[in-house]
């Protein structure tokens, strides 16, 4: 029997693996700026944290998680999402004690049985940011800021910026009732989809791409527009501020999460490269959250974003024209005693942070050479058994093709890291 990857995931070959490193990378250094600090949770928790935080009555609960007993019989789930585990260790680790604001970001696997398609995996990869503990609209707009920020760090163009406010406890019940009644009129225009979901949850509706939907819904009241005097004032000052930033944004009224805990702000970044599914981060502010899950009443606001879709983009936009950092130096040594000198020195140039390598396959000369040339090597360092006998190596540059002798005792100096070619 030959195996192969499970449908829905995916190997992550050397071949790539650099352009994700590389995206990691940038996204740190741009956490970093904004002052958030990485956390790192379980891949698996208990059930109920998911469903009792993103809903049951939501597809993601009620289809997608991938559920399990352990041997105690207590049921896991994979974590679907980052949030509600965040918000979790925030409680759990009384971190509001350690400071009043918590900036927080993450990298990492989630999980969700759904059909795989471009851009979207059963294992699939998001990083994303919470700000735990504070209600003023400037912390949206700096929630906001950073997804934007990160986006033009990675060298992504062309992302639009979508902005809604989906309301809290106190509008958002007589809007279900009020959006609930509208699209009863119209549900014989509705998908089969839109029409599960007028019965479950209606504002759920309202995030259907399909064209059907679009042309039934066209006449519909909004969210926006039926706000209590909070949750308006609140949207108010995030659109001010926004502008005040010169970042630019669209309004979308029909912008809803697909996630229970969301209120008030509600955001996209979008990419027309990804075509119908054009979704590249999302996120908003939970301020019920952590009381839902056990916790003291405290405010909060974050985004997660996929980083299968990001590289789809990047890929379209060719921003990794720099490309992968390739091998400094490679060792083509014949014979016993030339190997062993040539593995000390490869060992003390990677000490000095110089990527080295020697053959392990016995090759000739020449084939150490092709090999050599098929890694893009900068410098091979030919040593044989009369050059151990006369302690000088010859070194060749595969770009110029210039070859040059020198003793043993020059070899590491002229390799030092500040003078090696990248």
């Amino acid at each position: 029997m030959t195996y192969k990857s499970i449908k829905g995931t995916r190997d992550i070959l050397p071949s790539e693996s650099w352009k994700w490193q590389r995206v990691e990378e940038k996204i740190r250094g741009v956490m970093h700026t904004f002052n958030f600090r990485e956390i790192r949770t379980p891949l698996f928790e208990e059930t109920s944290l998911f469903s009792r935080s993103i809903g049951e009555l939501t597809d993601i609960v009620s289809k997608e998680m991938y559920t399990f007993r352990d041997l105690s019989g207590e049921s896991l789930t994979l974590r679907p999402e980052m949030t509600a585990s965040v918000v979790r260790a925030h409680i759990q680790h009384n971190l509001r004690e350690q400071s009043p604001l918590v900036k927080l970001y993450y990298i990492g696997p989630m999980f969700r049985q759904e059909r795989p398609q471009a851009g979207r995996l059963r294992q699939f990869h998001q990083f994303g940011a919470e700000a735990i503990g504070s209600q003023i609209p400037s912390l949206d707009v700096e929630v906001v800021a950073l997804a934007v920020a990160t986006y033009e760090a990675l060298g992504v163009k062309k992302t639009i910026l979508r902005i809604n406010s989906v309301g809290c406890e106190k509008c958002r019940p007589p809007y279900k009732e009020m959006l609930k009644r509208h699209l009863t009129r119209v549900r014989d225009r509705l998908s089969a989809e839109s029409q599960r979901r007028l019965d479950v949850n209606p504002l759920r509706v309202l995030d259907s791409k399909s064209e059907e939907d679009q042309s039934a819904m066209a006449q519909i009241p909004l969210l926006k527009d039926h706000l209590c005097p909070e949750c308006s004032a609140h949207y108010a000052s995030v659109k001010e501020e926004l502008a005040a930033l010169e970042l630019q944004y669209e309004e979308d009224g029909r912008l809803v999460r697909g996630l229970d805990y969301y209120t008030k702000t509600a955001f996209e970044i979008l990419s027309k490269d990804l075509g119908a599914q054009d979704a590249l981060a999302g996120g908003g502010r939970y301020d019920l959250l952590a009381e839902e899950l056990g916790g003291k009443p405290t405010p909060g606001i974050g985004f997660a974003a996929g980083i299968e879709r990001l590289m789809m983009v990047s890929e379209k936009q060719k921003s990794f024209l720099d490309g992968e950092e390739k091998l400094a130096i490679f060792f083509a040594a014949l014979g016993n005693e030339a190997q062993r000198w040539a593995m000390k020195q490869a060992l003390e140039l990677r000490r000095r942070g110089i990527s080295a390598e020697l053959d392990f396959l016995s090759r000739s000369l020449k084939a150490q050479m092709r090999e050599a040339d098929r890694q893009q090597v900068r410098h091979v360092i030919i040593v044989g058994e009369n050059e151990v006998k006369t302690r000088r190596a010859t070194i060749k540059d595969m770009k110029s093709g210039e070859q040059k002798t020198v003793s043993f005792d020059e070899v590491m100096s002229l390799f030092e890291k500040t003078n090696t070619d990248k």
